[in-house]
């Protein structure tokens, strides 16, 4: 158990022992470290319960307390405040606790099974900086998800089907005719077309305008799907070489930005259950024809605003989109054990996922006990806060927007660096977009600028990094030294105890962050420890400090604070360079 745990469990049976019986007795960091480190408030709540005054109890609660060896000092105010300051003993216990093993402040022993649902970008189609936060978000909170203590399954969820596929079909056949997939007698075999990911960004563009532009071509592109999504030999195969051309291209960015998946599915494996989807929702009697539609009605007694049936197929006999989301749960709960389901996708998507989620829950697809969650986050813009733009007014795609940060931060912060600089940038420019990525609230709207995310003095990924490659370096020149140091032994400033009190709220800010499904504390965190740290290290010379004690007591903390942010930052999905 936490130590802060522990104590507040030792304050609670004390508290019963002189006649308070409570739930439990929580501590809360001070607002007002002048006045203590933590905070107990519930003297007022009591007050109401043993018809006393506030400060009558808070003054008893303080007595029976006071002489506890892990308190410095314990004081009441007005109207029945119970300060506390922790004595310098119990937070160099707590902080070599955590250096012998830093994921106890991690765990929080959550058993479940999460599958989590991120990414989702159109196969053959430019992966551009609109699905930045997806990928992100849901990467860290997959990070985010372990560390607490639960099994998690991650999939990419494909755009890999559907009639945009039959466009790019229809477009390469009408290039080249006499490709062996357009045969009758094609046989399956493989076909000498050099197809490259470059092809397929010209490609996708070239043949959604085209069919948007002229309703035969688009009739055509319909026929050419339906046929595909019938396994026609010579479009399946043809399909087939264009998924991997554009996976492979999908998989180098997102590794790039340490992003990654359990599954590599598509819409193309839910349509696989689509049959067996739909015939279990007849025998339910759920589906309801509406206007040539087929849907299934999803409105509740206690809603406040309309709720429109969740469309299966539309009139014309298309299978909707709302019905392949349906599917992958369906195939997703009957594949895996599942206590949670997570979608990081954008807020403006959160009627589609309210169907969705209803219709799923109505048919009884999901357990009653199976939680399908929402997870919808803000829009990314430039500096001006409009979308963010290439020169031309395209949309700017991810690998442009990497490669440009990157320039960026070899250009301001690497001219004393020679070897492995195009490694060390990249690095530099992923923490810097995923710092700034998720450092606002998860679904709040923010304006990325370069300039300030890539800035060594703000509230940035590059600030972090160099902190820590400052932190790491300090240590490697105290191990050439033959500096040993395992524990710390002593506490000689007032940041070294500002620092350990705030690892000490770090397991609430991990519960916090879990249940909000949000980054932005982890993040604001992370600046606010570093800064602390920084403040130290301005302040004391510690290789040269002559009191040994002292001086291992430093580098001890130093490394306490190094290891933690490295902890956190991988959560985030960032890594620390050797140099900067």
């Amino acid at each position: 158990m936490h130590k802060i745990e522990n104590l507040e469990n030792k304050i609670k049976i004390k508290m019963e022992e002189i006649g308070y019986i409570v739930d439990s007795c929580l501590l809360n960091p001070s607002n007002r470290p002048d006045l203590g480190d933590y905070q107990y408030n519930g003297a007022m709540s009591l007050a109401k319960i043993y018809h006393d005054s506030p400060i009558n109890i808070a003054t008893k609660i303080k007595d029976s307390i006071k002489d506890f060896p892990e308190l410095k000092e314990v004081s009441v105010a007005t109207p029945g405040f119970i300060n506390i300051k922790l004595s310098d003993e119990f937070l160099i216990d707590f902080a070599n606790e955590s250096l012998n093993d830093i994921t106890s402040n991690y765990n929080l022993g959550i058993n479940k099974t999460i599958f989590l649902d991120y990414g989702g970008p159109n196969v053959a189609k430019v992966l551009h900086v609109g699905h930045l936060r997806s990928a992100n978000i849901g990467q860290a909170l997959n990070n985010l998800c372990k560390v607490v203590g639960a099994k998690t399954i991650s999939d990419i969820h494909l755009g890999d089907w559907g009639r945009p596929m039959g466009m790019v079909i229809l477009e390469i056949k009408t290039r080249y005719p006499d490709l062996a997939y357009f045969k009758d007698n094609y046989n399956g075999d493989d076909v000498d077309f050099n197809l490259t990911n470059e092809d397929l960004l010209e490609l996708y563009p070239t043949a959604t305008t085209k069919a948007k532009e002229n309703e035969s071509i688009m009739e055509e592109a319909r026929k050419i799907n339906l046929e595909l999504q019938n396994k026609h030999k010579g479009y399946y195969a043809l399909w087939q070489k264009i998924v991997k051309v554009s996976v492979d291209e999908i998989k180098k960015i997102y590794q790039d930005l340490n992003v990654d998946f359990d599954l590599w599915e598509g819409e193309s494996d839910n349509y696989l259950y689509m049959d067996e989807l739909f015939e279990y929702l007849y025998e339910r009697n759920i589906i309801v024809k509406s206007d040539g539609a087929e849907v299934i009605n999803v409105e509740k007694e206690t809603d406040k605003k309309e709720i429109p049936p969740l469309i299966l197929v539309k009139s014309n006999g298309a299978v909707s989109y709302e019905a392949t989301d349906l599917a992958a749960i369906w195939e997703r709960v009957h594949k895996f054990n599942l206590d949670e389901i997570w979608y990081v996708v954008d807020k403006r998507q959160e009627l589609h996922f309210t169907q969705v989620f209803r219709a799923a829950q109505k048919s009884n697809i999901v357990k009653e006990n199976t939680e399908l969650i929402f997870n919808g986050f803000g829009t990314m813009n430039g500096p001006d806060g409009k979308p963010f733009k290439t020169r031309d007014g395209g949309v700017m795609p991810l690998r442009d927007l990497l490669d440009n940060v990157t320039k960026v931060c070899e250009e301001r912060l690497m001219e004393n660096i020679t070897e492995n600089r195009s490694d060390i940038a990249k690095t530099i420019a992923v923490a810097a977009i995923k710092y700034a990525d998720l450092l606002p609230n998860r679904t709040t709207d923010y304006n990325f600028d370069i300039e300030k995310f890539t800035d060594l003095n703000g509230k940035t990924g590059t600030y972090l990094l160099y902190s820590c490659v400052r932190m790491n370096s300090l240590l490697k020149k105290a191990a050439e030294q033959q500096n040993t140091f395992k524990n710390i032994k002593t506490l000689s400033t007032e940041n070294e105890r500002k620092i350990l009190i705030s690892m000490l709220d770090l397991k609430r800010i991990i519960k916090r962050s879990f249940e909000n499904r949000s980054l932005n504390e982890i993040c604001e965190y992370l600046y606010k420890i570093t800064n602390i740290y920084n403040n130290f290290y301005a302040e004391n010379k510690v290789l040269t400090e002559e009191n040994e004690s002292i001086k291992t007591s430093w580098l001890a903390l130093t490394k306490l604070v190094f290891d933690n942010n490295k902890y956190l930052l991988n959560i985030l999905g960032i890594n620390i360079p050797e140099k900067m």
